[in-house]
């Protein structure tokens, strides 16, 4: 697919500014340089979020766009562990191959299904030069559904855009419908593993589909990445995993003992993780951990001893105002930096930080909010960790 030539200048430049190259060009003809510069970003990309695909030489990289929506090497390893191993594997939805190359390790059979034709041959490229065993059709996943054999594990990524190319955010919208397939898909499989957006209601997604057994709502540096569904066609409670990171949260089940409420003054304040915010399993905190809401739209909680296990950032109170101006003025002495957050609060960031007179950043963090009975107060904390 590319010359010796490409191939040199690929390597010699492999950490040039991409932009740079593309105005320099190549001195050299044989030098495909529009192949080489996506070579180049792509690889450049790789670095940080498929680590041990860019230490690999050989590897084809797509274009931007397909880079920026494939998978990230942390998030496949985590999907890996939910196929797990069996016999069969199939990918009925392949894309760039990150979350196949991954899902795929532990079965005896693996199958990837792509309609794209050019993503074909770069990934069938790339497990060769990876040295991943598989078969790879060129198809869709209806055309490929109906007459494939059982498999231990079947699993889509349905493209989240409709017809028109805008955002959907409803399975039905989606390419292919999970929806339509879904009796097929439930035959075909022991279990079915779905990736959406993040941007997806878990709890309609669960409705809709029936056969939900795992929900998994992942995030990396508390960034909201992949909403996991597993179907499987078995009768069993709910399970909902909150992922950052290495913090795992497994929403208990209702027969969890509630802690005691805390009676004494609160000396340590919470900020869940994405993945917990997203869940808004904010009851199951509070009887998971000795902590309380400051109240119901805060998502914030107190304890009066700290938690070190609590998914989520954890600070240290320092100081409690109200936001009187003197009282402000008091617990705000010598403090002309910090780090804002406001919930469940009648103004903006921008809004208190004017009215504070704080410039960002520093090792203050003030979370204003508003407490049960309607009162607006700053906690003025340090964070911890």
């Amino acid at each position: 697919m590319i010359n010796k030539q490409t191939w040199d200048f690929i390597r010699q430049h492999s950490t040039d500014d991409v932009r740079k190259l593309a105005l320099q060009g190549s001195k050299n003809t044989d030098v495909d340089l529009p192949m080489a510069l996506q070579q180049i970003a792509g690889r450049q990309t790789a670095l940080k979020k498929l680590p041990s695909w860019a230490a690999q030489d050989g590897i084809l990289y797509p274009p931007h766009l397909n880079m920026e929506q494939c998978s990230s090497e942390q998030t496949a390893r985590y999907k890996a562990q939910l196929a797990g191993s069996g016999d069969t594997y199939v990918d009925l939805t392949g894309g760039l191959g990150v979350d196949f190359y991954w899902m795929s390790q532990h079965f005896k059979q693996r199958y990837y299904i792509e309609q794209n034709a050019d993503l074909c041959t770069l990934t069938e490229h790339n497990f060769h030069t990876l040295g991943l065993a598989c078969s790879v059709c060129c198809c869709t996943a209806a055309t490929y559904l109906p007459d494939m054999p059982h498999a231990d594990v079947i699993f889509l990524d349905p493209a989240r855009r409709n017809e028109h190319g805008g955002r959907t955010y409803d399975i039905r919208d989606c390419m292919p419908n999970v929806l339509e397939l879904l009796p097929l898909l439930m035959e075909k499989a022991d279990k079915v593993i779905l990736k959406l957006s993040p941007m997806f209601d878990w709890r309609k997604a669960v409705d809709d589909l029936q056969h939900v057994t795992e929900v998994h709502i992942v995030s990396v540096d508390n960034e909201c990445k992949e909403l996991l569904l597993v179907l499987e066609s078995v009768e069993a409670p709910l399970r909902l995993v909150c992922v950052n990171n290495d913090q795992h949260f497994e929403v208990p089940s209702a027969n969890t003992p509630h802690h005691s409420p805390i009676t004494t003054h609160p000396s340590y304040l919470y900020e869940p993780n994405a993945s917990i915010m997203k869940a808004g399993c904010f009851d199951a905190l509070e009887e998971r951990f000795a902590v309380r809401q400051i109240s119901t739209n805060s998502h914030l909680f107190l304890s009066s001893v700290e938690i070190e296990d609590f998914p989520g950032r954890r600070f240290q109170i320092c100081a409690i105002s109200s936001t009187n101006k003197q009282a402000l003025k008091a617990a705000l002495t010598d403090i002309d930096r910090a780090n804002i957050t406001v919930r469940n609060f009648p103004m903006s960031v921008e809004q208190l930080r004017k009215k504070l007179h704080m410039k960002d950043g520093g090792s203050t963090y003030i979370f204003a909010t508003t407490e049960a009975d309607g009162t607006h107060c700053l906690y003025i904390c340090r964070k911890i960790g």
